[in-house]
């Protein structure tokens, strides 16, 4: 590949600038919706700007990815909750491939979470209560017959730690039936030689 001015300078670029905090994977919960928001809250603490925002990925009519940057809306043993409008074409993608995938980046402590899995529509009572507690600026010009919520229900979930050394801490979930299995890859780890521990 011949080098470009542009690729020179993206080399230049600093990155995993931020300050890691630390990180105990010999106690991680059963459930990946609970270290998430453990996660969340500790980004919003130090200071992360919008740590509430995601990208959702969907895939259109030509088998194509598209992406978008949107606000969580929520996320528990259900799942993680997003919306938008019924007209968009994240709403026409998501009807015709109900499948998505949900990535965060928070910069400053150099991590990120990223899941995937099946999307499903929310009930008419949350549709409608997630439209009445958007802010009467983002009510303006829209009705709520236009608006829609979604529950994507992953099946996989990746924490990702960075780590200057490039020694890179990942939790793996994957939900197997009912129950959420895990698996810690790379860092250092507590229980097994190698930087790699597995537990249920």
């Amino acid at each position: 590949m011949t080098s470009s001015s542009f690729a020179s300078w993206l080399r230049a670029q600093p990155s995993l600038a931020g300050a890691a905090p630390g990180l105990d994977t010999a106690s991680l919960p059963e459930e990946p919706h609970v270290l998430f928001e453990q996660w969340l809250r500790g980004a919003a603490a130090a200071g992360v700007a919008e740590p509430h925002v995601a990208t959702l990925s969907t895939v259109d009519e030509d088998g194509l990815p598209d992406a978008r940057a949107l606000i969580l809306k929520d996320a528990g043993p259900r799942g993680w909750a997003v919306a938008g409008p019924r007209s968009s074409a994240k709403a026409e993608q998501l009807a015709a491939h109900p499948v998505a995938a949900l990535s965060f980046w928070w910069q400053p402590i150099v991590r990120a979470v990223r899941l995937r899995g099946g999307m499903q529509s929310a009930t008419a009572a949350e549709i409608a209560a997630d439209f009445e507690a958007r802010p009467e600026s983002a009510r303006a010009g829209r009705t709520p017959e236009d608006w829609m919520l979604w529950w994507l229900a992953p099946r996989h979930v990746e924490f990702w730690q960075g780590s200057p050394d490039r020694r890179h801490t990942r939790i793996m979930y994957a939900r197997q039936g009912d129950t959420w299995h895990h698996e810690v890859r790379g860092g250092e780890s507590p229980t097994a030689p190698g930087g790699a521990a597995s537990r249920r």
